[in-house]
């Protein structure tokens, strides 16, 4: 390991940010985004929803991202209907899966109705759903990037009328050159770390790999020579299906804590090869 740990990041909304939580923690980064934000919603599309939440064709309302929901809000600021969204969410049932939405629909004079508890997967949002009867209850889905699918399904298997929109969607990027570098330089040794943020990235990054023919060696490299560091059990859960071992989780599934953590386990291990030097035998 060099003197200043090298840590490969596949986030694209938040590089800059993640790339400096690094750096104040005495690592390098190498930033590869894996994900570009593909917009879903015209104004058109926005008007309807409105019409439909003004209109009470929708009781309850599942926000997944705080993305998701300002998203939603700039558009309907944009063609003029922002005080309309705001009266059609506060009659209806609004639920979260975390703290980023919770906040931006307060941000918007939204309280919302439910929110999930940490560690704010759909498991979370699921059980936050509980005490609700959803049979026959007209529902409305916001993904985030890709389909929940074990939440759609299971407000399905509760008999709920479930209505699925994006507002965005999750897609590769255009230009690949990055995370192929990313890829070949974990392969030879040359990074330290990696940070998964979004379980996405890694089946990107695994996707790349493949191209270019070094879909097993990734994995080698993954397991033998770098710190996989995941932000929560959703991220970890994707890569221990790739067969990657997950060294690193935070506590709190953000991305500081993950930051934090990753550089306490590098500096661990730091410590410890130095005092295992320290202790070994003097060659002949």
């Amino acid at each position: 390991m060099s003197a200043r740990p090298v840590i490969a990041l596949l986030e694209s909304r938040m590089s800059r940010e993640l790339a400096r939580l690094v750096e104040k923690h005495g690592g390098d980064s190498i930033c590869a985004p894996a994900v570009r934000d593909c917009p879903e919603f015209t104004p058109e599309l926005v008007n309807k929803l409105i019409d439909d939440l003004s209109g009470d064709r929708h009781e309850v309302v599942v926000f997944m991202t705080g993305v998701a929901v300002s998203l939603l809000f700039e558009m309907a600021e944009q063609i003029g209907r922002r005080p309309d969204l705001v009266s059609a969410l506060r009659r209806l049932t609004t639920v979260c899966r975390g703290p980023k939405p919770t906040a931006a629909l307060r941000g918007f004079g939204v309280p919302p109705t439910l929110s999930a508890r940490e560690p704010f997967t759909s498991a979370e949002l699921i059980d936050a759903l509980s005490g609700i009867e959803l049979k026959g209850r007209r529902v409305i889905l916001l993904h985030y990037g890709e389909r929940s699918e074990t939440l759609a399904e299971t407000l399905l298997a509760r008999q709920a009328k479930l209505e699925e929109l994006w507002l965005y969607r999750w897609v590769m990027p255009d230009d690949t050159a990055a995370l192929t570098s990313v890829v070949k330089r974990l392969v030879a040794g040359e990074v330290d770390a990696l940070a998964i943020t979004c379980q996405i990235q890694f089946r990107h990054l695994y996707d790349v790999a493949a191209r270019a023919g070094l879909a097993e060696k990734l994995i080698r490299a993954l397991n033998e020579r770098v710190v996989v560091a995941a932000v929560g059990p959703t991220c970890e859960a994707i890569l221990h299906a790739y067969g990657v071992r997950v060294q690193v989780m935070p506590e709190h599934p953000k991305m500081g804590p993950l930051v934090m953590a990753l550089m306490r386990h590098l500096e661990r291990g730091r410590a410890s090869d130095a005092s295992s030097s320290d202790h070994a035998p003097p060659s002949n």
